[in-house]
């Protein structure tokens, strides 16, 4: 009877291992982790093998949550890349001159930054200089999404400003093979390169002000 705390400390190795399988959240995963190692160390040293308790604490416990912790840290983020001046407006809440005013592109980094909070995921907005470089980061697989102005959406506000008999000219179509909604005319345009990401924002992100496509790039090695 005396030894009856034995089977309870003992019995709750395989609830905590239970618990850690089924969690959903990441950070919460880690807690419990690092509970199930107490646990098992407790267990081995109750049973008199001391050294495996200490190896236990100390490798299995404290390494293994350190290395899972930067794991979760790294992998549960979403690179998105912009152009250099836009990640100022979105910081500072202030347009730039006139003529390059970025309308709603805070709000929609709000949006974004709060889907992606549902799956206990960050959004680290990466700056580029140009276009051309900003694309090669996509392709080259340093982002994992980009959003830039709609040109199309730039030409129709100049075509505000002429006179109406004015001809329209096409805009640049993107060489690239994209599966997604169609192109609207809307003031900005997201790409990504991920299809779990290019399903979560299709189906929760508000497309008011952003078009959506998803961007087919070769293997070339592991993605990220």
């Amino acid at each position: 009877m005396t030894d009856n705390y034995i089977y309870v400390i003992t019995a709750l190795l395989p609830l905590s291992a239970c618990m850690l399988v089924f969690q959903v959240n990441p950070y919460h995963a880690l807690v419990i982790r690092g509970i199930l190692g107490a646990v098992a160390a407790l267990v081995y040293a109750m049973f008199g093998a001391a050294d495996v308790a200490l190896t236990e604490a100390l490798v299995g416990t404290m390494l293994a949550i350190t290395l899972y912790a930067v794991a979760v840290r790294s992998s549960l983020t979403m690179r998105l890349g912009v152009i250099q001046d836009w990640e100022e407006v979105e910081a500072d809440g202030e347009s730039l001159a006139e003529g390059k005013t970025k309308p709603d592109f805070g709000e929609l980094m709000d949006d974004l930054r709060t889907i992606l909070s549902k799956h206990y995921m960050r959004l680290e907005l990466v700056t580029y200089t140009d276009r051309e470089t900003l694309h090669r980061a996509l392709i080259e697989k340093e982002v994992h999404g980009t959003c830039t102005e709609d040109e199309r959406w730039l030409f129709e506000q100049d075509q505000r400003g002429l006179a109406q008999g004015a001809t329209q000219k096409a805009s640049p179509q993107d060489d690239q093979d994209q599966v997604g909604q169609e192109y609207e005319t809307l003031p900005y345009h997201t790409q990504t390169r991920v299809q779990r990401l290019y399903e979560i924002m299709q189906s929760e992100l508000s497309l008011s002000a952003t078009s959506l496509s998803y961007v087919n790039v070769p293997e070339a090695g592991g993605d990220h």
